[in-house]
């Protein structure tokens, strides 16, 4: 991909109660988060860049984040949410749209103290592993989860938090082969880049013995990567999807890396921003794949950057960014800021796990008996 990206920010987070506690979809009401949102602003220029969807749940850029149940008749008769979503307008810098996020998630941490609930970034439900469909599907569900493969796996979404990291190249082609094959790349490389990111340590109520639960259960029944393709050409046939139809202009040309964990700095996003920049200019990295390698992502979930296979990986995607961004020192400073976490092997599951063995509340888990030694 060729000349200056621009780029966006979809950031799911959590949110706790005063008293530390995760309020997800077993105990937070529609009707609390939509408060939140109600006293948030509304810009319609928003909605050049921002898709707002059928139901209208989306017409700022904080919205509630959840499961919308149906009727047999297509009727909207429950909505369980499992947070808030934070989306940023395009902007044409790393860090004007890591600023703009920062503003908008101050204003959502405002608002939502002054009705008991705090955002938290963390990439999984640390409490529940399954979001229950229950009652079961009716006969208008389960006719749109056979529309396509996110459509079946949606509901999988309910315990995971991520970001989508959304860059575009508008002095770039954006005919359907190349900007497949940007997804493609990335797709390839995305088990490699993951670690970087991991936030969540812990399921069910305790350490389950990895760094991301999110990459083991999601990664692979769900994308790594979508390209977002004008409404007149052809979709390359995958499962899970990696070409899909923009549903505004401003989408066409979209290329969304949907694999990472929340983060909890988002100077880490812009990092990694920087990264993906560099990667879709660089011509030298040969792999490709149009779906996730499932048992590579499950296979980094567990030990991260400490395995050697993910961790030359990584360093090969880096030193290729490098090289492709090579002159461009706001893009530089940020890699090498990359280079010293995967010298380090470092993400930010380590600090939660640390905080968590020093027996201190974290991720919306009590307060715990540190272990002997």
């Amino acid at each position: 991909m060729r000349g200056a990206a621009r780029y966006g920010i979809e950031h799911e987070v959590a949110l706790l109660r005063a008293d530390g506690t995760l309020a997800d979809f077993t105990s937070l009401r529609y009707e609390e988060v939509a408060a939140i949102v109600a006293e948030l602003p509304e810009d319609p220029d928003d909605r050049r860049d921002l898709r707002i969807g059928d139901a209208g749940i989306r017409r700022k850029r904080w919205y509630a984040e959840g499961f919308e149940r149906f009727d047999d008749d297509g009727r909207l008769v429950r909505f369980d949410p499992k947070g808030i979503e934070i989306r940023t307008r395009i902007h044409d810098d790393v860090d004007a749209v890591t600023g703009a996020l920062v503003r908008d998630l101050a204003s959502l941490s405002d608002v939502a103290g002054r009705h008991g609930l705090h955002p938290m970034a963390i990439g999984f439900n640390p409490l529940r592993s399954v979001y229950p469909l229950l009652p079961p599907l009716t006969a208008f569900e389960l006719a749109g989860q056979a529309q396509s493969p996110e459509e079946r796996t949606a509901h999988l979404h309910m315990v995971t938090y991520g970001p989508d990291l959304n860059l575009s190249f508008p002095d770039a082609p954006t005919d359907p082969a190349t900007l497949a094959d940007a997804g493609a790349k990335l797709t390839h490389l995305s088990p490699y880049l993951v670690p970087l990111s991991f936030s969540s340590p812990f399921r069910d109520g305790r350490e389950w013995g990895g760094l991301s639960a999110r990459t083991s259960l999601r990664t692979g029944p769900r994308p790594a990567v979508l390209v977002y393709l004008d409404p007149s050409d052809p979709l390359q046939v995958s499962d899970p999807t990696l070409t899909r139809h923009a549903g505004i202009p401003a989408e066409v040309g979209r290329i969304e890396f949907k694999a990472f964990d929340a983060c909890p700095d988002p100077a880490l996003y812009a990092e990694l921003l920087s990264l993906l920049t560099g990667l879709l200019r660089d011509t030298t990295l040969p792999g490709r794949r149009t779906t996730p390698d499932a048992a590579l992502h499950r296979r980094a979930a567990v030990a991260g950057l400490d395995d050697p296979q993910i961790r030359a990986g990584a360093d090969a995607a880096l030193s290729a960014a490098a090289a492709a961004l090579s002159g461009e020192p706001e893009h530089t400073d940020r890699l090498e800021r990359l280079r010293v976490r995967l010298d380090r092997r470092e993400c930010p599951a380590h600090a939660l796990l640390t905080r968590h063995r020093r027996g201190e509340p974290v991720a919306g888990l009590p307060a715990r008996t540190p272990a002997p030694g």
